[in-house]
């Protein structure tokens, strides 16, 4: 099976969230490490710790760039990509419809164009539990179909998951891919757990919900995802499709009792009353991990509310650090 240590890697969004966790599992196994991100919704601040190394190399390129993403992929050689990048934000892709298109589907096809071009092998791929759309099995494994995304953003994860298993069949690309459970914990800059802790500093009297609250959601803790992510790499044999998620589900109602009782107890929760909280939000999502347990992994944080209570804990604290919320 193959190897992370003393391989040369590139990470697309890797200023991001997600990707910047995978950054810090990296910065000590491979030989060469480049984060590759154009900072629309990726912060430097979260890796530039790593500057100091000599093997490290951050380039701020989009992926519409191909000049310049051809340019870096010649020079850097790396055996591995890490994608990442892409619109992180499912409502702002429904306001601008080609958005999810442009850092999706097109983004993705450009990376493995200059992928192919350049004889890079394997590409891990950051796809999501959103493509299975209202699924009708719970837990939903893998093999679930047929696949009916809800949101511009799901349908963009699901064609990226189609130009991959083509670009192997065609030319032998090897793929991981990787379907997330709600990811959370360190350095988040986005998602509920965030956006309610923003509304509650700007408003401690009051949280406003969006939907009735009994929407129930997968979650993963972040550094649990990246380690699984690797340890799926060279438990696994490439060309395919993963799980990443725990046991159980925790409701968007829970969620809020556990942020208003850290930042603001005396707070009343004002839920809007819709069943999904936003167009395009899945209001159920189970996913079978069964697979995932199947390789050996496991996770540090094997249970939803583990995952979320500890989410919850990390992001209030670093937001009265003002680290980043």
């Amino acid at each position: 099976m193959p190897k992370i240590e003393g391989k040369r890697i590139l990470v697309t969004g890797g200023a991001g969230f997600i990707g910047s966790n995978m950054v810090e599992q990296l910065i000590g196994r491979a030989s060469r490490l480049v984060v590759y991100d154009n900072l629309s919704s990726g912060k430097f601040e979260l890796i530039r710790r790593f500057g100091t190394y000599k093997k490290f190399r951050f380039v701020k390129g989009d992926l519409l760039d191909v000049k310049l993403l051809n340019k870096t992929i010649k020079e850097e050689k790396p055996g591995i990509i890490v994608h990442f990048a892409a619109n992180p934000d499912i409502q702002l892709g429904t306001k601008n419809t080609g958005l999810d298109m442009e850092q999706g589907p097109i983004a993705t096809h450009n990376l493995l164009e200059a992928a192919r071009l350049n004889d890079v092998d394997r590409i891990m791929y950051s796809s999501s539990s959103a493509v299975y759309g209202r699924a009708e099995v719970k837990p939903t494994p893998e093999n679930y179909g047929p696949l009916k995304p809800i949101s511009l953003y799901a349908a963009s994860k699901l064609a990226c998951e189609g130009l991959l298993t083509a670009y192997g069949n065609l030319y032998g690309v090897k793929y991981y891919i990787y379907r997330f459970a709600n990811v959370v914990g360190n350095n988040q800059t986005h998602g509920v757990m965030v956006d309610f802790i923003r509304k509650l500093k700007r408003n401690m009297s009051e949280l406003e919900v969006l939907g009735n609250g009994k929407q129930r959601k997968a979650y993963i803790d972040v550094v649990d995802c990246v380690n699984a992510m690797l340890m799926a790499y060279e438990k696994a044999e490439p060309d395919m499709i993963l799980n990443l998620a725990t046991y159980g589900q925790t409701s968007v109602k829970d969620i809020a009792k556990l942020v208003t009782g850290r930042v603001a107890p005396d707070a009343k929760i004002k839920y809007t009353g819709s069943v999904e909280g936003w167009p395009g939000d899945v209001p159920d999502t189970y996913m079978d991990n069964s697979k995932m347990l199947g390789l050996g992994i496991r996770l540090k944080y094997a249970d939803s509310i583990e995952v979320v209570t500890h989410a919850v804990d990390t992001l209030v604290r670093d937001s009265n650090a003002t680290k980043y919320l």
